[in-house]
């Protein structure tokens, strides 16, 4: 069973569709007190209140969990389409959470955010700290009312895997979406007693009335009742009426696919943020279960495991190389390995396969040639290793 820490928890969406999908959570961070209180009455392992944003620190607390994976979703709120659509600190954390990732260097990865975050600079500048070490990325936005949630959500979700190609998962995950959407009859059968419900607006240019028979809008974490002076849209589902409310509390986070017998905290206001923050439950679990079925396929095969932390003593011990100069030459025979699969013993027939593939010739020349530099000192790693073993084996 593989092992994972999520970051950014909240109150546990992805954690709980992780871990229906047969996942072992061994920790959770999460820095909002109230988040992480309702999130510890779900869960029976730790969450901490450690500030992400605080890289090193976060390293070391996660990296004593031994995790086998990583999973989060950084705060969205300057991604989203609400608000001023800026990108200020809480952005940042996106890049955070890339650090840890590469620093931690768990096999596995998953982020997941609204769905403009794919073109912000700051998932760019995530994008290359994690290529640089070593990942490949299924990179996709995934609508989770076809994906078994009766609400129209969009989000990005970027999926990372050591040593695979992009784009490693797309066909399978393509393959597993529903031919149709989700509704929120389909979700809950005969179970509701109403047809149809209000959803304040973001602005009254929008409508607010929707069916049972279609997918829900994205839970935002703002509910409010019908306003009495709603003028009405000419796309709502049907009148106002004195019958029509917005859905409760409770309602939306089943919208979310949370349980019944989720145990939510904090006011109304609290827990209808911490609802319309979560990751939806079912949606996790779509994820859960790509990524499951790329371990197992991964498993199958022998793995040919690369000497990294081996290689980085050699970096200093024979070859005296800086902190700094060790661990950019890790990163970029991490990411010749992406590229290409690294043999036990890379020769010169290996930089040519190398030097043939599309990405590699993507990249710059300086780039290129620090692939290169690391490539050769790997395999001058691997001469001396098997000088020193046949050395051993004639004494």
């Amino acid at each position: 069973m593989k092992r994972i820490v999520d970051l950014f928890a909240g109150c546990g969406g992805m954690s709980l569709g992780f871990q229906n999908s047969g996942f072992e959570i061994i920790g959770a961070f999460e820095y909002w007190q109230l988040a992480a209180d309702c999130y510890a009455q779900n869960f029976n392992h730790p969450i901490f209140r450690t500030d992400l944003s605080d890289v090193q620190t976060a390293i070391n607390e996660i990296k004593a969990l031994r995790p086998d994976i990583i999973i989060g979703g950084p705060p969205c709120q300057d991604f989203s389409h609400a608000g001023k659509r800026i990108e200020d600190e809480r952005a940042g954390l996106t890049e955070s959470f890339a650090e840890i990732v590469a620093q931690i260097n768990p096999q596995w990865f998953v982020m997941e955010n609204v769905d403009r975050a794919q073109k912000s600079s700051a998932y760019i500048a995530a994008r290359a700290i994690l290529k640089n070490a070593g990942y490949g990325l299924t990179e996709m936005v995934l609508d989770a009312s076809f994906c078994g949630v009766p609400q129209k959500r969009k989000r990005f979700f970027c999926i990372g895997s050591l040593g695979q190609e992009d784009g490693y998962l797309l066909d399978y995950i393509n393959g597993q979406l529903n031919n149709k959407e989700t509704t929120v009859r389909d979700y809950f059968g005969s179970t509701l007693d109403f047809e149809y419900y209000y959803r304040h607006p973001r602005n009254y240019s929008r409508r607010a009335v929707y069916s049972i028979d279609e997918p829900a809008p994205t839970i935002r974490g703002v509910n409010r009742p019908v306003p009495k002076g709603y003028p009405g849209h000419s796309g709502d589902a049907c009148p106002i009426n004195p019958s029509l409310r917005a859905m409760t509390t409770l309602e939306r986070s089943l919208i979310q696919t949370f349980p019944a017998d989720f145990k939510w905290l904090g006011n109304k206001t609290d827990m209808e943020q911490m609802i319309g923050n979560a990751v939806p439950v079912k949606l996790a679990e779509f994820i859960a279960r790509a990524l499951n079925h790329h371990i197992d396929k991964c498993e199958e095969k022998p793995q040919i495991l690369i000497a990294y932390n081996e290689f980085y003593e050699w970096l200093c011990g024979i070859q005296k190389f800086s902190e700094k100069v060790k661990r950019d030459t890790v990163s970029r025979l991490k990411r010749a390995n992406a590229i290409r699969e690294l043999p036990l013993q890379p020769d010169s027939y290996y930089l040519f396969t190398l030097e043939q593939s599309n990405e590699y010739k993507s990249l710059t020349p300086t780039v290129r040639s620090q692939l290169k530099r690391a490539v050769n000192l790997y395999t001058s790693y691997c001469g001396d290793i098997n000088q020193f073993t046949l050395f051993n084996a004639r004494a």
